[in-house]
C-alpha cells in the first residue's frame, strides 16, 4: 500500500527491502502490523464467502469444467467485494496513518474499527464503500483465475487423497494459483489503493477510476501499475499456500470422519471447496 500510493515527486521508499526496514526503522517493528485488525476481522467471512461460493456454483453449473472453475470462482469473487472492499478500506487508511507523508498529521483513528465508524459517520455508506467498484473489477477476474490455476495445478501435479506428498503438492498449487490471480489484475489493485488512500492527506485528487488511471499514468507512466509488486507477490505464495492446504487437509479430515457424505461424487482435492 504505502509503495502503491507514495508521491512520485518526493519518493519515500525506493522498493520493497527499502520500506521494509524503513518502517522498522521508524515505527519499530509493530509498523509492518498496522492496520492487522481489519484483515484479522474480515478475513473469516471472505475466506467463507469464498469457497462457500464456489463450491455451490460448481455444483450448480453440473460439471467441473475449467471454464466452470473460472465462472464459479469470479462469482465468489465478486460476491466477497461486500466485505472485503470496507475491510481493505480500513486497513489502507490506518497503515498510511501517521507516516511518512502524512507523518505530521495527527491520528485519526484508534483502530480499524474506529476507522470505519468515523468514516460512516462523516461520509456514510458510500464512505465506507469507497473504490468498491475497482475491488469488484479487481476480485472477480482474480478469484476466477485463482480457482482455475489451483484446479489446473492440481490436476496436473496429481493431487489424491492417499497421495504421501499430497501437502506439499497442495501448497504448491495453492501458493501458485495466489500468484497468478494477483498478477491477472495488480494494475486495479493500484488503482483501487489510491482510490482508497485519497483525502488522507486532506486532499483529494481523483473524481474516479477513469480520472485515477489518466493522472497516474500521465504522472508516473506505466511503472505506476507494477508499484509495490515485489511485495505483493512475496505475500501472496506463503499465504494461498496456507489457504489452500489448510482447506483441504480440513475436507479430507471431515470426509474421514464421515461428515460430508454429499462430497463423494468428486475429488476433495479437485475440488477443494466442495463445501
Amino acid at each position: 500500500v504505502r509503495l502503491q500510493v507514495q508521491n512520485v515527486e518526493k519518493p519515500l521508499y525506493r522498493g520493497t527491502f527499502h520500506c521494509f526496514q524503513s518502517i522498522i526503522k521508524e515505527e519499530s517493528a509493530f509498523g509492518l502490523y498496522k492496520g492487522i485488525g481489519s484483515p484479522m476481522m474480515g478475513l473469516t467471512f471472505i475466506n467463507a464467502l469464498v469457497f462457500g461460493v464456489q463450491g455451490n456454483t460448481i455444483r450448480a453449473l453440473g460439471k467441473d469444467t475449467p471454464l466452470n472453475q473460472f465462472l464459479a470462482g469470479s462469482a465468489a469473487g465478486a460476491i466477497q467485494c461486500i466485505v472485503c472492499c470496507p475491510m481493505e478500506l480500513a486497513k489502507t487508511r490506518m497503515q498510511l496513518q501517521g507516516t511518512g507523508e502524512y507523518k505530521l498529521k495527527t491520528k485519526n483513528y484508534k483502530n480499524s474499527l474506529d476507522c470505519l465508524i468515523k468514516i460512516y459517520q462523516k461520509e456514510g455508506l458510500r464512505g465506507i464503500n469507497r473504490g468498491m467498484v475497482s475491488t469488484f473489477i479487481r476480485e472477480t477476474p482474480s478469484f476466477g483465475f485463482y480457482f482455475l490455476t489451483y484446479d489446473c495445478m492440481t490436476r496436473y501435479l496429481g493431487c489424491e487423497a492417499e497421495d504421501s506428498y499430497i501437502i506439499p503438492k497442495v501448497l504448491f498449487s495453492g501458493g501458485m494459483s495466489g500468484i497468478v490471480s494477483w498478477l491477472s489484475t495488480y494494475p486495479m489493485d493500484v488503482i483501487k489503493s489510491r482510490l482508497q488512500a485519497d483525502g488522507v492527506g486532506g486532499v483529494t485528487q481523483y473524481n474516479g477510476i477513469l480520472d485515477c488511471v489518466r493522472k497516474s499514468y500521465r504522472e508516473e507512466g506505466w511503472r505506476v501499475f507494477t508499484r509495490g509488486l515485489t511485495s505483493t507477490l512475496l505475500r501472496a505464495f506463503p499465504v494461498n499456500a496456507a489457504t489452500f492446504a489448510t482447506v483441504s487437509v480440513f475436507l479430507m479430515y471431515m470426509k474421514s470422519e464421515d461428515n460430508l457424505p454429499e462430497c463423494e461424487p468428486s475429488p476433495v482435492i479437485h475440488q477443494p471447496s466442495s463445501l
